[in-house]
């Protein structure tokens, strides 16, 4: 047995549980009912902006709702009231951490879901948002509640937001949806926003997102087992590109500060492509000709040994994973809950990490659970008054 502070590194506030009076008590008064509110519609509490429906918002009861999901986690855990928003509370949450036995949360905010064609309201609706995170819900306990603002999807807005973020001085990580980011991460637009990254210190990180595009899939394959298993092929089909990216054209090779965490969307895909991406680089780079045809891309670092260096993972309960340590290295793979979505493991973290980890040596499990986590963000574990309790095999204390 052994107590280590907790630091989950994928955790989340999605829209259904933030505050109803987030935007309305922060977004400027010109914007009127385009801004971000609850209203009811068809029987439903749901967020509307500028006319758009962006999803159900779970703090008033729906009568017309139909039977809840069945296998939540706050099923799991007998949380039956959730219109007292137990995930956007934040003393509820902290109380929800202290029961799994977990010191601190990484939150991710409603991801894609700020949705206007009005460029100037959808950047005033981030900032809105973030400012809300870090100075209400994440202030309530700031060594314990992670927050990871979020970027508008275009680079020049996505820029002149994380300059904002930099200047509060509190901000360790803050997450572009790569889902939905317009052009690509070659497009030189992308630059200034990777060098502030490096600059200020505050991680970029790329979160799964289901369904950013209206859903067309699901609703192919909806009631099939192929609804069901769409989540597998999509969270890789996201990361892919822009995973590739980063070595492709020498993101990560020119700004060597820059940290990536590729989070929630599994880890275990990621090895056969970056021995691929090495692959491909030792034959191209013997190829000094073809490098002159295409413009002489300056490659000098192998794509594992930049891995190594600047990416980050996350995980859940995955045997998988436990068995690539040797290829992540132990300081790069973090821990997450992914409280309080259906996958969580909440509230069972500290029965589900002795199990997956049992096997593990006390060193490498106190870096994945906690100790990899504080390193990136500079938290001081010391402070630490919540332990988990970890039961590790008498093969890994030996």
């Amino acid at each position: 047995m052994i107590e280590t502070p907790l630091i989950s590194g994928d955790d989340h506030l999605d829209l259904n549980m933030v505050p109803a009076d987030v935007w309305t008590n922060r977004l400027s008064a010109k914007w009127g009912d385009r801004a971000p509110h609850v209203e009811e519609h068809e029987g439903r509490a749901v967020w509307m902006c500028d006319g758009i429906n962006w999803g159900p918002w779970l703090g008033k009861a729906a009568p017309n709702a139909g039977p809840r999901p069945l296998n939540t986690a706050f099923d799991r855990g007998g949380v039956t009231d959730l219109t007292v928003l137990p995930a956007g509370n934040a003393k509820l949450r902290l109380a929800a951490m202290d029961r799994d036995g977990v010191w601190g949360h990484t939150v991710f905010g409603p991801v894609t879901s700020i949705r206007t064609k009005d460029e100037q309201l959808m950047k005033d609706a981030y900032s809105a948002f973030n400012e809300w995170l870090m100075s209400d819900f994440c202030a309530v306990a700031p060594d314990r509640l992670i927050g990871v603002p979020m970027l508008p999807p275009h680079p020049e807005a996505a820029f002149e937001e994380l300059q904002r973020l930099a200047a509060r001085g509190d901000v360790k990580q803050a997450n572009l949806q790569i889902a939905v980011a317009e052009p690509r991460l070659e497009d030189p637009r992308w630059e200034p926003l990777f060098k502030l990254f490096e600059e200020s210190g505050i991680v970029l990180s790329f979160h799964v997102t289901v369904f950013p595009k209206a859903g067309d899939a699901f609703d192919k394959y909806k009631g099939s087992p192929g609804a069901t298993f769409l989540h597998a092929k999509m969270f890789i089909e996201q990361f892919l590109d822009p995973f590739v990216d980063l070595f492709a054209w020498g993101i990560l090779e020119r700004h060597p500060g820059l940290k990536v965490i590729i989070a929630e969307s599994g880890i275990g895909w990621v090895p056969w492509v970056v021995e691929e991406l090495d692959y491909r680089h030792w034959r191209l780079w013997e190829r000094a000709d073809y490098w002159d045809d295409k413009g002489g891309i300056p490659h000098k670092m192998k794509p594992s040994e930049l891995f190594k260096r600047q990416v980050y993972g996350t995980f859940q309960q995955s045997p998988t994973a436990m068995r690539l340590i040797e290829f992540w290295g132990p300081d790069n793979m973090l821990w997450a809950s992914d409280y309080p979505h259906p996958d969580s493991i909440w509230p069972h973290s500290q029965r589900t990490i002795s199990e997956t980890m049992a096997d593990l040596p006390e060193a490498t499990v106190r870096k994945l659970v906690g100790g990899n986590a504080a390193k990136l963000y500079g938290l001081d574990l010391s402070k630490a008054t919540v332990l988990g309790k970890l039961d590790i095999g008498p093969r890994a204390a030996a």
